[in-house]
């Protein structure tokens, strides 16, 4: 499953840095395809970062287990968000949308981990 989402991720990555290069020729720069590109390429650095992080937390005994497949479905909703939020009130909005999903997948994790249990 790794490899296919690391993959997928480089497929999107090049397409739409492809499409980027195509926009700037044609005089479009900061355009959608620039949005996505810069959507996709922050959450697939998310991913890496709470996947080695969390790796070594559990290794390390900081927490009992981390399963980072719920982050893929976190990553696809909360990515199409800030795309979309992004794209319609600028750049700072969305990156509001994927500080507060980094700060949702933190909470979680605690949850999951029984380190927010009174």
């Amino acid at each position: 499953m790794t490899r296919w989402a690391l993959a997928l991720s480089v497929v999107l990555l090049l397409g739409g840095l492809l499409t980027v290069a195509v926009a700037r020729r044609l005089g479009k720069s900061g355009s959608r395809p620039s949005a996505f590109v810069s959507v996709v390429a922050l959450w697939i650095a998310a991913w890496a970062l709470w996947g080695l992080v969390g790796g070594l937390a559990a290794q390390y005994g900081l927490l009992q287990r981390y399963d980072g497949t719920l982050f893929a479905a976190l990553a696809l909703a909360a990515g199409a968000w800030q795309y979309r939020t992004q794209v319609r009130q600028g750049r700072d909005r969305g990156l509001t949308v994927f500080v507060g999903a980094q700060i949702l997948w933190a909470v979680l994790v605690m949850a999951r981990n029984g380190v927010l249990a009174p």
